[in-house]
């Protein structure tokens, strides 16, 4: 998945000089990062709603008009696909899993040399159910 988003962006950082009567992306990057936050924004509202629907193949086209905006706002404030991977990184050798970090405040222990992985409930579960 990594190579296809850096496919993308690759795309769109292509795309930005293009002429914006022709070209989404070029039209985005000529109305700012205030227009670009509000696409961002409004994908990620309507990947919820269908997601609540129970709308898969719309939460599928949602998703994708997601990572394109989300794409094009990295682009726009300089911010590359491996500087996003690299967080994931970090926070999947701090938490075992690359999920969202934990408020400051919460306390978490730091790694060991080699931190064990902490196992994913959902994964852990759906193996489980597959076994009986």
């Amino acid at each position: 998945m990594s190579d296809s988003v850096e496919r993308l962006y690759q795309a769109v950082l292509a795309a930005r000089d293009l002429d914006p009567a022709t070209s989404r992306t070029a039209r985005l990057f000529r109305s700012g990062s205030g227009k670009m936050a509000k696409k961002l924004a409004e994908e990620a509202i309507e990947v919820v709603i269908d997601a609540i629907n129970g709308d898969r193949e719309a939460v599928v086209r949602e998703s994708a008009d997601l990572i394109y905006n989300l794409t094009v706002l990295w682009a726009s404030a300089g911010v590359r696909p491996e500087d996003v991977w690299q967080e994931m990184n970090r926070r999947e050798t701090l938490l075992g899993i690359a999920e969202k970090l934990p408020k400051p405040g919460v306390k978490v222990a730091k790694p060991t040399l080699r931190p064990a992985r902490r196992p994913i409930a959902a994964i852990e579960a759906r193996a489980a159910r597959k076994r009986h």
